[in-house]
C-alpha cells in the first residue's frame, strides 16, 4: 500500500535526477569556502531573489534566526504575527540566543499584519522600551499569498519607522507562482528574505538567507557561533540546486491538487472549507469529528494527517491526482 503523506510538504523524497546530482556534484570545504557547489548555490539563490549575497542554511529557523541577530542587537524588538513561524514554531531562539524581545500581533484573515496596529507597538525611543528594530512578515502565511500592493505599503511603513523588514518567505515561490509574478517582484520590498529549500521544492535538507553582502558576513559569523558551519555541503546543496532549477514552476500542479481536495472535502458536511483561503498547496479545514479515531482509520488506508483541532492538509511532489481522490474516497468512507 503507498503512503499518502499530507502532513506537510517537508516529507519529500528526493527524485532520481535530484539524487543523480547529489553524487555527482564536485564538493569542497565550506568553513573555507571552498565547496564549489555552494557557492553555486548561494550565487544562484541570490540572483534569483534579486539580492546582492546569500547563505545556504540548514534550515528556515535556522536561515530566520541568523536574520533576527543580524538585524537586532540584545534588548531589540521584533514585531512579528502571533502565529508567524519565526515566533511560534522555532524554539524561542531569538531570546535564546540574541536576547531579543518579539512582539506578536494577530494577523489579519488575509495573512497580513495590519500596519495601523503595528505603528501602535512601535516603542519610543525611551530608555523605558526596547529599541522596535525590525518587522518580520510571512509569505505564504497559512497557504495565503500576500498582496503586492500590500508589500509595497509595508516597505514604506518599515522606511517611514525607521524599522528593518524581513521576509520568512519559507514557501514564497509558492507565493510567486499564485501570483503568476517572477519571485524579485516580492523580496524587492525587503532586507533580508530566509527562502526554504526543503518544502515544495522537493530537497531533502536546507534553506537560504539572502541579502545584501555585508548581512550575509555577518549571517556567515553567526552561522558558524550557532554551529551551522558545513564541510563538504555541496552533497546538500546540489539538492537545493536541482530544486530551484527543476521544481518551481511545477508548484502550479500542488496548488491544483489541493485546490480538488477541498473541493472534495467540502462536500462532507462534517467538514467546513473557506475555499477563499486555499490559494497555494495548503488547506485548513474545520472539522467536527473525533480526530483520533480519524488519524487512526485514514493510517489504516496508508494516508497521515496531523492529529490536530483544525484539519490541515499540504500537497507536495510526491502525491499524485489519483492519491487526492483516494483522500477524498477515504475521508467520505469514515464520515459516511
Amino acid at each position: 500500500m503507498k503512503q499518502i503523506d499530507l502532513r506537510s510538504d517537508t516529507v519529500t523524497k528526493p527524485s532520481a535526477g535530484m539524487m543523480e546530482a547529489m553524487m555527482t556534484d564536485r564538493v569542497g570545504d565550506d568553513v573555507y569556502g571552498e565547496d564549489p557547489t555552494v557557492n553555486e548555490l548561494e550565487a544562484l539563490a541570490a540572483k534569483m531573489l534579486g539580492t546582492e549575497d546569500a547563505i545556504f542554511c540548514t534550515s528556515g529557523t535556522q536561515s530566520n534566526l541568523l536574520a533576527l541577530l543580524v538585524h537586532c542587537d540584545r534588548g531589540d524588538e521584533y514585531i512579528v504575527g502571533q502565529h508567524a513561524h519565526t515566533y511560534r514554531y522555532e524554539g524561542g531562539g531569538a531570546a535564546v540566543f540574541g536576547s531579543i524581545q518579539p512582539q506578536p500581533l494577530d494577523f489579519e484573515e488575509n495573512g497580513t499584519l495590519n500596519l495601523e496596529k503595528v505603528s501602535q507597538f512601535i516603542k519610543p525611543d525611551d530608555f523605558h522600551y526596547a529599541n522596535t528594530k525590525l518587522l518580520c512578515l510571512e509569505n505564504t502565511q497559512a497557504g495565503k499569498v500576500l498582496p503586492l500592493e500590500y508589500l509595497e505599503k509595508a516597505n514604506k511603513f518599515a522606511t517611514d519607522n525607521g524599522l528593518i523588514l524581513h521576509l520568512d518567505g519559507a514557501r514564497i515561490f509558492n507565493a510567486a507562482i499564485k501570483l503568476k509574478v517572477d519571485v524579485k517582484k516580492i523580496t524587492t520590498y525587503f532586507d533580508t528574505i530566509s527562502c526554504c529549500l526543503s518544502k515544495g521544492l522537493g530537497a531533502p535538507v536546507g534553506s537560504v538567507l539572502c541579502g545584501s553582502k555585508n548581512q550575509i558576513e555577518k549571517a556567515r559569523r553567526w552561522r558558524k557561533v550557532l554551529g551551522g558551519g558545513m564541510r563538504q555541503a555541496g552533497i546538500l546543496a546540489a539538492a537545493g540546486i536541482f530544486a530551484l532549477l527543476n521544481n518551481i514552476q511545477r508548484l502550479e500542479k500542488d496548488h491544483e491538487k489541493a485546490l480538488i481536495l477541498a473541493k472534495g472535502l467540502s462536500e462532507i458536511n462534517h467538514i467546513h472549507i473557506n475555499m477563499e483561503r486555499v490559494q497555494t498547496n495548503i488547506l485548513f479545514a474545520d472539522i467536527k469529528a473525533d480526530m483520533n479515531a480519524l488519524c487512526s482509520f485514514l493510517k489504516e488506508k496508508g494516508i497521515l494527517i496531523d492529529n490536530s483541532n483544525h484539519l490541515r492538509l499540504v500537497t507536495h511532489l510526491d502525491i499524485s491526482t489519483q492519491d487526492i481522490e483516494a483522500a477524498i474516497q477515504a475521508f467520505k468512507a469514515f464520515f459516511y
